[in-house]
């Protein structure tokens, strides 16, 4: 039977991607983002942030990320699975708001990885810069055990969408296609992705139902008929694009301590907007509670005064 060999949690902020010395481009986006309320969240923001945002702390944490990213990268060579099953959101990239399934697995022979162009061109810039953008327009995709997991999960009582192509002008969206362009770069390793709605109410799926889910991926993948070493990753995450480090402190907790209940304790109503991926990180702790955390890394990337930034978390157990 097939056997999980690693699980990978990591943040995929656009900001891991620009620059320390760019990160003033991503504050003035956030001065006039009309999703965000600036002036409000200045108001409630913790006093003194004004010294996180320093050109030596934004270098520091710009190091200290891509110094994580590399360890995640190093690790999944080193273990060098056959196929990994990643947890990722749909933020419209193949869903729109008249089909979103809470859970769907894509279960087509290839995954084609489109250049973006569109998602933030400072961001893209910066990592075409650092060569960390280029990648093969094309992957092979985990087929066979799509297909498995696809069934095992309707056995176990979870209602799964599925689909077999992706939107030709998106390809596999950026939670997914973060694994070849940033952690494994030049890497061709097969993948499953299975996209859960952490985004869009009314049928986001709650942290236990999300546990829960990760328990039945790794029971079903345990029971593969086949010799393959699987890896599990979570991306997405932390708190964003407003940093909450109480949320974020109360999944790390969860997760350092493998009390599940620390995770489905998570309120909903501050699990909206890019936080919500901690969904992601829940469905990943589901699938390797059986397993030790190795490595895990926090860093705040506060980038304005108004709080806005990434609370990144990478980290791996095996």
């Amino acid at each position: 039977m097939a056997k999980i060999v690693l699980g990978i949690g990591t943040s995929h902020s656009p900001q891991l991607s620009v620059r320390a010395t760019d990160w003033q481009v991503l504050r003035e986006k956030d001065e006039h983002d009309p999703r965000l309320d600036y002036q409000s969240l200045i108001q409630r923001a913790k006093p003194n942030l004004e010294s996180e945002l320093t050109a030596e702390k934004f270098r520091q944490r710009d190091e200290a990320c891509q110094k994580a990213i590399k360890t995640l990268g190093d690790t999944l060579r080193k273990v060098n699975p056959d196929v990994v099953v990643v947890f990722g959101d749909d933020q419209h990239e193949q869903f729109q708001d008249d089909n979103m399934p809470t859970f769907a697995i894509y279960h087509g022979k290839s995954l084609p990885v489109v250049t973006h162009t569109g998602r933030n061109s400072a961001a893209w810039k910066s990592a075409e810069e650092r060569g960390w953008a280029t990648t093969a327009p094309e992957y092979e995709a985990g087929q066979s055990l799509a297909d498995h997991l696809i069934r095992s999960l309707v056995d176990a009582e979870f209602d799964i969408a599925r689909c077999n192509k992706l939107r030709p002008e998106i390809g596999v969206g950026h939670a997914f296609s973060f694994l070849y362009r940033r952690v494994l770069p030049g890497g061709m390793l097969p993948m499953v992705p299975v996209m859960v709605n952490t985004y869009y109410p009314p049928n986001q799926p709650t942290p236990k139902r999300c546990y829960a889910f990760g328990q039945a991926v790794r029971q079903a993948v345990e029971s593969w008929d086949s010799d393959k070493r699987v890896a599990i990753m979570a991306s997405g995450g932390l708190s964003h694009v407003v940093i909450d480090e109480e949320i974020d402190q109360m999944t790390i907790d969860g997760l350092q301590s493998k009390k599940p209940e620390t995770l489905w304790r998570l309120p909903r109503e501050r699990l909206w907007g890019g936080t919500s991926e901690i969904l992601n990180w829940v469905a990943l702790a589901g699938a390797v509670e059986s397993m030790e955390l190795k490595y895990l890394e926090y860093v705040t990337t506060y980038r304005s005064p108004a709080a806005t930034g990434c609370g990144m978390g990478f980290a791996y157990w095996h």
